[in-house]
């Protein structure tokens, strides 16, 4: 194994010794691939010498990265398909060190992916390789303890939100705050001509107000909480008969399952694949699975109600590990403290709690059925317009202080900022250590 860099009489250099700027990149799922493909391209206005590898996927690949493998094809949620892949990406990482050693990068940046990326960054600081964590693990939500980890492995934080930011400064880790970048691809559709999309969506749908059911984009979310979202729809429209509820789907596949649901409970509501942007456009209001759906949500000011149903067990797990007080971001925006200490319970609870008053989406992360408690807010908004324009007003509020542009061009200034640093000698630790401390 070839040694670390190392410097003449002891004096630092930069990472890859060269005058061209390299750049190792790194994604492990398809939205990370995507915001890797948008901070390729944005370090490239500022470095048009720049050259790309890494690990990725085909939008990374597309904007002109060389790719060592296809790190997207192993994105996996559950515990047991990561051990089952362990293999590969023990393959993957020792082929990431061989082109870090053949074509010595000025910088690694890894892009969310936390489990594969920790072998990485260790890979990478122990050759004396500065590295950057664009879009990082919400460890501040679940697992904490990880900042010592951050700390010694990773040189450098850029954060998608203000409290993010603040959390990893407060834990000495170097952070800055680049914005998130789900609100570059938000500008970016606008200023595209979506007319004819927009089109595509019903007119009958016009017809009173749009209540919009999002139930996720995954299919144990789908089994986990469309009844409970189909339940709190048709209480809707039972109490608000003006209403118009329609499903939004991602796939065709998720649309013939949704359909199933449908037809075993005799319910009668269209739903539209590949649409959910336009429907998010016109609706009044939402009944959502929890995830990154909210945040385009508050983009369109749309009020709306988060559920996420588990386990018994899992609900007792999540309380001893969960430091986040919500687990729906836009309620993370929206107060002044989001993150504290965890709160264990030996037992689930036996009944739906409240939502919490200050949470500007009311949300649900609980095991039993809250689709009445859904169902009452939703019919509330819908019945009181000064209420309705009371959460607006709530969202543009939060919306005005994270919904900006430029979080790509933010970050690639400071990836090359950073690349060009002069770096010091790895920590003798990650030099002779073994893989175990990653």
């Amino acid at each position: 194994m070839r040694r670390p860099l190392q410097a003449p009489h002891g004096e630092p250099q930069r990472a890859g010794g060269h005058d061209r700027l390299r750049v190792f990149l790194s994604a492990g799922e398809p939205s990370g691939d995507h915001h890797a493909a948008a901070l390729l391209k944005a370090i490239r206005g500022l470095r048009p010498d720049a050259e790309f590898v890494g690990l990725g996927g085909p939008q990374l690949a597309a904007a002109g990265c060389e790719l060592v493998a296809d790190l997207t094809s192993l994105a996996v949620m559950w515990f047991l398909r990561v051990l089952l892949n362990i293999h590969r990406f023990v393959d993957l990482a020792r082929q990431a060190e061989r082109s870090f050693l053949d074509n010595r990068p000025d910088v690694l940046v890894m892009v969310d992916f936390p489990g594969f990326h920790w072998w990485l960054a260790w890979r990478a600081r122990r050759h004396g390789i500065p590295v950057v964590f664009y879009c990082p693990p919400q460890i501040w939500a679940w697992a904490s303890w990880r900042s010592r980890k951050m700390r010694r492995l990773v040189d450098h934080v850029l954060a998608a939100l203000p409290f993010e930011q603040e959390w990893f400064a407060a834990r000495g880790i170097s952070s800055s705050l680049v914005g998130h970048p789900f609100f570059d691809e938000l500008i970016a559709r606008r200023d595209c001509n979506e007319a004819s999309a927009e089109e595509a969506v019903p007119e009958s749908l016009s017809e009173g107000p749009l209540v919009l059911v999002l139930p996720g984009s995954r299919g144990q979310e789908i089994e986990a909480n469309l009844g409970t979202l189909l339940t709190a729809a048709e209480r809707v429209q039972q109490r608000c008969p003006h209403a118009r509820p329609v499903i939004g789907a991602l796939h065709a596949r998720h649309a013939t399952r949704i359909q199933e649901e449908l037809d075993r409970r005799g319910m009668k509501l269209p739903i539209e694949i590949g649409k959910t942007r336009q429907l998010i456009g016109r609706a009044t209001a939402a009944l959502a699975v929890s995830g990154s759906v909210s945040l385009e949500l508050l983009a369109a000011r749309v009020p709306t109600v988060i559920v996420y149903r588990v386990s018994g067990f899992a609900y007792v797990v999540q309380s001893w590990f969960r430091h986040a007080r919500f687990i729906t971001l836009v309620n993370l925006l929206a107060v002044e403290k989001p993150v504290g200490k965890a709160c264990g319970q030996w037992l689930p609870p036996r009944e739906v709690s409240p939502a919490d008053p200050e949470a500007v989406y009311p949300e649900y992360l609980c095991v039993q059925d809250p689709a009445q408690q859904m169902a009452e807010h939703v019919s509330e908004w819908l019945e009181d317009e000064q209420l309705h324009r009371s959460v607006v007003t709530r969202l543009e509020e939060v919306a005005a202080t994270v919904s900006h542009g430029g979080s790509a061009e933010r970050a690639a200034e400071a990836v090359v900022e950073i690349a060009m640093r002069p770096v010091s000698l790895p920590h003798p630790r990650l030099a002779a250590g073994n893989e175990q401390a990653a």
